[in-house]
Parts: structure tokens; C-alpha cells; sequence
């Protein structure tokens, strides 16, 4: 890691102390966001990352790398959160219960922390396909909707050891003077969270979902169509056949194209209609869906729908439902109402 470069004199502290900071704000939330699952705790703790380092700024030494000592800090703010969580673990409904066979009674599990997905421009500037040589996996892979699932499954210490030598290329060294243990307690439960994703990932790695192609870009415009058009059938036709529907906070999940044919057919009864507009997550094609529920109603946010895809189909579909709150519409920097279309 290199050193910073001297802070000029003529600057002030809180002048010196953005100027450094700053520039690592993106990639630390990322980091916390990867380590809680929360893309909001992930800004929360961002904000207490920065917070703690400006009022300890004069103890920080130039001749160290203020990049490690930012990460230091909110390593550290994370792995206290996680401690004074209920559970560490944020889950899909499919890490914890078999697949539902009847239709849900609408009722959230709010007592359950859901993972949240993690918009694309918040990647911006940060995320790079070709990663640190030490490290195991490329950026697009490590920000990838299972990927973050199956890290939330290791403890808060391996999760930290994993992402800080597998995704960010830390040295096992580097990791020690962080974390305040010795090289060889690091290489041990580095060893431990690689055992336990092998039974994720049996290649050793996620599989990687590059940008959707053109013929991919076409099925994303079918699945928007068939949605806005309440078209079951149509859109059915895009999945998989074994293809799986997730949508937190509701607990139950959908395997088969026949059983989310079945939900789909009772749910889109509920609606008026649906409009959907592109965006992105977790380095994934994803829509914002907003409903109404009759024609003079407006239209509100209903879900942020995240897919994976796999050659021309859908093979999953995670469906972020928002029944009692927009602050998932917030963090996309998407509106909260749309405006009627007039039709002739």
C-alpha cells in the first residue's frame, strides 16, 4: 500500500482531512455494504467511518496509507454493528425456507433482516474488471445479488477476512495490521470461509454475468411489456424452467415456471397495472416497478425487481417488495410517483 502524500501546510484540517477522504467514500460503502447487506446500515456506517477518522485525524501518520486506515476504521464500525445485531446474517427467502407451494397471505416477515439489492450508480468509479492480481474475485463478480448472499453466511470475522484479501487483494499480511491479529490467525479463517463458499461455488468462483447483449436486451424488453401488459403467459415464456421468484419481505418463494405461473396469475389480480422503467443492480439488469391499484389512482412504488440471466432466459428473479415504505426507491434516486400517461 503507498503512503499519502504530505498534507500541504497552507490547508486547514477539515480542508486536508476531504481532500483524503473523499475520494474513498464509493468503495467504502461498498465495503460495508458487502459486509452488513444493507445498503442503508452500508451509508450509516459511512457516515460513523468518517466521522470517527475526522475527529482522530491528527493521530493519523502520513507515512502510512490513509486508504487502510479509513478501512481500518469502518471495518471495524462493522464488525461492532454486526455484534449488536439479533442476527448477523441478512437473508433471501430461499437461504431459509423450502419453496412455498400455496400463495402467500401478503403478510411481510419484518422480524427477519432481508438483504437489500445495491444500485449500480453507486459502482460508479469503483468497480474494475480487472482486479488486484491477489485477489480471487473480479469486482462484478463480488457485488453479484448471491455472491453478497453467500458471503452473509460466513461470521463477521470471516466475512471481513474474505473481502479484504479475496475481493479487495489484501495481503494476508495487510490483513493482520488491519484486523489486530497475527498473519497466520488471518490465513486460518481466510482457509475456513473459502472451505465454507466451495460448497456455494464448487468451481471456486460465481459465475460471471457480463452486461446483457443485444439479444438479451430484447428479452429485457419483453419481460417490461409483458408486466406493463399484465401478461402472464408472456411473460412466463422468458423464464427458465427451473427458474426461482424471491421476494422479501414476503417469506415465500417460487420454484418452477408452473408454481410462479400460479403466483403470478393470483397476484397481478390485485392491480390495475404496472410501469416499469430499467435500472440497475448489483451489477445486474434490474426494473423499478410502480403499480396502482384502479385507473384514477396513482402511480406508486411496488418493487425493485433484480434478474439474472443466462443465455436468452430468465433463470431468477428477486423481487424487492415495498410495502410500507420507499426507501429502497430513495437509494436508486428514483421518484416516488410517475405521471399518468394520456392515451388517445
Amino acid at each position: 500500500m503507498t503512503a499519502v502524500e504530505p498534507i500541504p501546510p497552507e490547508q486547514t484540517p477539515n480542508q486536508a482531512f476531504e481532500r483524503l477522504a473523499e475520494p474513498f467514500r464509493r468503495e467504502l460503502k461498498l465495503h460495508c455494504y458487502r459486509m452488513l447487506g444493507s445498503v442503508h446500515e452500508a451509508e450509516d456506517l459511512v457516515q460513523e467511518t468518517f466521522l470517527r477518522a475526522w475527529r482522530n485525524f491528527s493521530s493519523f501518520e502520513a507515512r502510512g496509507s490513509f486508504r487502510a486506515w479509513l478501512y481500518r476504521i469502518a471495518t471495524n464500525a462493522c464488525l461492532n454493528a454486526l455484534a449488536s445485531r439479533k442476527s448477523v446474517q441478512r437473508f433471501l427467502p430461499d437461504q431459509r425456507l423450502p419453496a412455498a407451494a400455496g400463495m402467500p397471505n401478503g403478510t411481510p416477515a419484518m422480524d427477519v433482516a432481508w438483504l437489500e439489492p445495491y444500485p449500480d450508480s453507486n459502482l460508479e468509479g469503483i468497480v474494475d474488471d480487472a482486479p488486484n492480481p491477489e485477489a480471487r474475485y473480479a469486482s462484478r463478480e463480488a457485488v453479484q445479488l448471491a455472491f453478497v448472499a453467500a458471503i452473509q453466511e460466513l461470521p463477521p470475522r470471516q466475512r471481513a477476512v474474505l473481502l479484504l484479501c479475496d475481493v479487495l487483494g489484501w495481503s494476508a499480511m495487510e490483513a493482520a495490521a488491519l484486523l489486530d491479529g497475527s498473519t497466520a490467525s488471518i490465513n486460518s479463517v481466510l482457509q475456513r470461509a473459502r472451505e465454507t463458499l466451495a460448497k456455494r461455488y464448487p468451481e471456486g468462483r460465481p459465475p460471471v454475468a457480463p452486461r446483457p447483449n443485444q439479444a438479451q436486451q430484447k428479452l429485457l424488453g419483453r419481460y417490461l411489456r409483458a408486466w406493463e401488459a399484465l401478461d402472464v403467459d408472456g411473460f412466463v415464456a422468458l423464464l427458465k424452467a427451473d427458474a426461482t421468484y424471491t421476494m422479501p419481505p414476503l417469506p415465500q418463494w417460487y420454484a418452477g415456471r408452473e408454481a410462479i405461473r400460479s403466483f403470478f396469475s393470483w397476484a397481478w389480480k390485485a392491480y390495475d397495472g404496472y410501469r416499469l422503467i430499467p435500472t440497475a443492480a448489483n451489477g445486474q439488469p434490474a426494473f423499478a416497478a410502480y403499480a396502482r391499484k384502479s385507473a384514477d389512482a396513482p402511480w406508486t412504488p411496488h418493487s425493485v425487481q433484480v434478474l439474472v440471466l443466462e443465455h436468452d432466459m430468465i433463470s431468477r428473479l428477486t423481487l424487492f417488495y415495498e410495502p410500507a415504505g420507499t426507501r429502497l426507491f430513495q437509494s436508486f434516486g428514483l421518484p416516488l410517483t410517475l405521471p399518468d400517461i394520456a392515451t388517445s
